[in-house]
């Protein structure tokens, strides 16, 4: 009997037994779907993040007190939190004595700032940053219109301001704020420059800030109880490494860390990142992947089970379609394919809902849609084995019935 022929009686008993069909795929949708809207979610988050690291720019690595991401006890961080400050200082130093770097920025933040004109005020989730000139090349970003900090600003510790667009949004709105004044605690800053809008990440917008010379930053807000963050882009991307190993060296020397000691501060890159990212999400993947499994297992029992129940249902069936000249092979491959289309068909719907609310999930988080190919085709994969695996015993079983007590059975 033709491969189309037995498919379409595959369809037929599935379609004329309903009920238990649909419980039957239960079991794989629940399999499914949980591995499916998991890792759905997990790619959108990590292309949400690895979008949001890309901020800084190419060949660009930072220098901080703290490492970028922090994972594991209150010991841990208090490590971290009990290092000395990078200075100001020490970061001119740094750009002073290093030998293998393009561009170098020391950066100076100060954090829940609200800004406001004599006629709008933000809310208090802005920050402030005391840049250098370099900033730009260091961190990817753009000027849209106006210009950005000059050297002169930084010798002049002018009272200029870049800032990003929803300052622009809330303070300005249907005006050119080239020119015009802002208000920081109670400090007023004449903005220079406007960035190029860059969007939310993760529920926190990527544009409600205001960038200063780094001289005007300090004189204001004072140089103590702060530790500096310094970008530096290398000469290359073959330079990468032996940029990163004199910046390091230099700076030990500066920091006073002794020989065998570790640094006494974190040094981080778009890639560097991106990394600990995935070594983090592959444990909630193994998770994922084992709950999936030990789902499908129960879904594979309960299809064995449903199909032992169809042999024995239609065992006069298979006696006539016997006597009449079927051979043992057509019916193995007959329910090999009834409990291969039951997994598919729960695998689908597995995978649509999977696809669907991962996508959801990582939406209200504004990460990107995603839709994780690789694990479509493993889910479907894994689908055919778990039907041919739990489907074969009761297909032999059917198989090997013979023909004329097939016929007697009631």
């Amino acid at each position: 009997m033709p491969v189309t022929e037995l498919i379409r009686i595959a369809f037929n008993t599935l379609r004329n037994n309903k009920i238990r069909a649909m419980l039957t795929l239960s079991g794989i949708v629940i399999g499914v779907f949980s591995i499916i809207a998991i890792m759905t979610l997990l790619n959108a988050l990590q292309a949400g993040i690895e979008g949001g690291l890309n901020s800084l720019g190419s060949n660009t690595f930072q220098v901080q007190k703290f490492p970028a991401m922090q994972f594991g006890d209150a010991h841990s961080r208090n490590k971290f939190r009990n290092r000395e400050d990078i200075t100001y200082d020490q970061g001119k130093r740094l750009k002073e004595k290093a030998t293998l770097y393009k561009y170098m920025s020391i950066e100076d933040y100060v954090y829940q700032k609200a800004f406001k004109t004599n006629k709008a005020k933000t809310n208090p989730n802005f920050y402030v940053g005391g840049v250098e000139p370099e900033y730009l090349e260091c961190n990817n970003k753009t000027i849209q219109y106006g210009r950005f900090i000059t050297q002169n600003d930084l010798i002049r510790n002018s009272k200029v301001a870049v800032i990003g667009m929803d300052a622009v949004e809330k303070l300005f709105p249907n005006v050119d704020p080239i020119g015009k004044d802002i208000i920081i605690d109670n400090n007023q800053y004449k903005v220079i420059g406007v960035f190029q809008k860059e969007g939310e990440g993760f529920g926190q917008s990527n544009d409600n800030f205001a960038l200063l010379p780094i001289t005007t930053m300090q004189q204001v807000y004072g140089k103590n109880n702060r530790s500096m963050n310094i970008a530096i882009q290398a000469p290359g991307k073959e330079e990468f490494n032996e940029s990163v190993e004199n910046i390091v060296t230099v700076l030990r020397s500066i920091r006073g860390d002794k020989p065998g000691e570790a640094d006494s501060f974190e040094i981080f890159s778009n890639e560097s990142l991106i990394g600990q990212v995935n070594s983090f999400t592959k444990y909630f993947k193994y998770g994922a992947g084992f709950i999936s499994f030990i789902a499908l297992l129960a879904a594979g029992i309960g299809i064995m089970n449903i199909m032992l129940v169809s042999v024995t249902e239609r065992t006069k069936e298979i006696g006539i379609r016997k006597a009449i000249g079927a051979k043992s092979g057509s019916v193995l491959i007959q329910f090999l394919i009834e409990a291969v289309i039951l997994c598919e068909l729960g695998g689908i719907i597995g995978i649509v809902l999977g696809i669907v609310t991962g996508n959801l999930l990582g939406m209200y988080l504004n990460s990107p849609v995603v839709i994780p190919y690789d694990w479509v085709v493993i889910g479907l994969v894994v689908c055919s084995a778990v039907g041919i695996a739990f489907g074969v015993y009761p297909a032999y079983k059917a198989a090997k019935l013979n023909p004329i007590d097939a016929l007697r059975y009631e």
